[in-house]
């Protein structure tokens, strides 16, 4: 999920569940994934950056027979294994971590540091799980490499760079993804949060809001700080629409229809670390969250609206321009698919360990990879399903302040936290196992 979301909240009915029923020869499997996880959270990459990463993912799914191309929009990975007739189905993990200093305390956390957009160094940590969700991808496509004979079809292993960013499945698609690899019927993925290890959450509708970001840039003369009068100063306009921000959802929309609008970060283009100066140019960005695209380009037009009535009401206006400069659909599984795959679930787990799950203002570029991107890579016909797959594990859960689900997720490191760590056992059993069945849901039965 991308750095400018809100982390996943708690699905409905969760609960303590037992420790997952593994897979046939699971347990042989897991050291070997418990290892690359774990040299994955210790080396994580920046979006756009994932070059080690991307390697070690490949390597090993051409060490189970993959056909791996490399380099895809980036450093994203694709890898095809024909297995006869049938459908295609695509498992996909993301290759990226976020600008986030980690402080877990273990002995595999990340000490590495990396040069930001800006090039000045930040540290970098898996804070949103994409390390377990690759190494759960490779451990269920070596699962389904090794058991040819249990279906029939073609598996698809995607690895997308820059997720955190929404640019990475954009990317692959319009490095011809779907020209360079056989076009999948249906794309599989899951997500790391904060509920119990052990355990998987469906939804029935939206999984994930879909988001806009906006940079609106304020551009006026600058000058001395001692005479503002005679400046038009964009940093003072900038100020005010934030300020004013909160009234397009507390004033200009329906109570029932969710959006969130945040200004997320407001910075000046050329003052520095003068005190004296008033900056000629300043940028404000702003992240939209809503779940039907007419709402958020509702929302988008009203923060140019505000942001324009703030810069005239200036006696010396400053001159604006709104960017978008990123754009996520909503995540919304197929039904039919969903259906399948939950079944699936609840027969590998037991239905007290498959649970419900509430659409949350988290964002995801996953929906460009289904039919929901049809419009950069022409095939509407692709369906999905997305799960939430839980971390937390069981004693850190029991120990949670709250007597209810919604009051312990409040006390737990979330998504992007600098102290969000998956239960390593657990989360890497429950996650190989919910992808490898979904994907047998999926594929043909060789007995047809």
């Amino acid at each position: 999920m991308t750095s400018d979301h809100d982390g996943p909240r708690t699905p409905q009915g969760s609960g303590s569940p037992p420790a997952p029923r593994a897979l046939p020869g699971l347990d042989t499997l897991l050291p070997a994934t418990a290892e690359l996880y774990l040299d994955l959270h210790s080396h994580p990459e920046l979006s756009g950056a994932e070059r080690r990463t991307a390697a070690r993912f490949a390597d090993w799914l051409a060490a189970d027979g993959f056909h791996v191309l490399r380099g895809i929009g980036g450093h994203g990975v694709a890898a095809t294994l024909s297995n006869g007739e049938g459908p295609a189905v695509l498992l996909r993990a993301e290759l990226d971590a976020l600008p986030v200093a980690e402080q877990t305390g273990v002995p595999y956390a990340s000490t590495v540091t990396a040069p930001g957009p800006d090039g000045r160094p930040v540290p970098v940590m898996h804070a949103c799980g994409h390390d377990a969700h690759l190494a759960c991808v490779a451990a269920a496509a070596r699962w389904l490499a090794a058991r040819r004979e249990s279906w029939r079809g073609t598996l698809l292993v995607v690895g997308q760079p820059a997720e955190e960013t929404l640019s990475g499945a954009r990317a692959m698609l319009e490095d011809g993804l779907y020209e360079r690899i056989p076009a999948p019927d249906v794309v599989l993925a899951q997500h790391t949060a904060s509920f119990p290890a052990g355990m998987v959450a469906h939804a029935d509708g939206p999984v994930l809001a879909g988001s806009l970001t906006l940079d609106v840039r304020f551009e006026g003369d600058g000058g001395h700080a001692a005479t503002p009068h005679l400046t038009a100063d964009p940093l003072l306009a900038a100020a005010c629409t934030v300020t004013r921000l909160s009234t397009i959802v507390a004033r200009e929309t329906d109570p029932a229809e969710r959006l969130v609008v945040s200004a997320s970060s407001l910075r000046t283009a050329d003052a520095g670390h003068t005190g004296n100066v008033i900056a000629a140019q300043a940028v404000l960005r702003v992240t939209v969250r809503a779940f039907s695209e007419a709402a958020l380009d509702r929302a988008a037009l009203a923060v140019e609206r505000i942001a324009r009535a703030e810069a005239g009401s200036a006696a010396m206006p400053p001159r604006v321009t709104v960017a978008r400069s990123s754009r996520s659909g909503v995540t919304v599984a197929d039904p039919d698919v969903t259906a399948a795959v939950r079944a699936a679930h609840v027969a590998a787990f037991g239905p007290s360990r498959v649970t419900g799950w509430p659409a949350t203002s988290a964002t995801e570029d996953f929906p460009l990879l289904t039919g929901a991107g049809a419009h950069l890579h022409g095939r509407p016909g692709i369906r999905g399903a997305y799960w939430m797959l839980g971390a937390v594990g069981l004693a850190q859960w029991a120990a949670a302040p709250g007597t209810g689900a919604a009051e312990k997720f409040r006390s737990l490191p979330g998504n992007h936290s600098s102290r969000y760590l998956p239960s390593v056992r657990l989360t890497l059993e429950t996650g190989t196992t919910a992808l490898a069945t979904a994907a047998l849901a999926r594929l043909a039965d060789p007995a047809d």
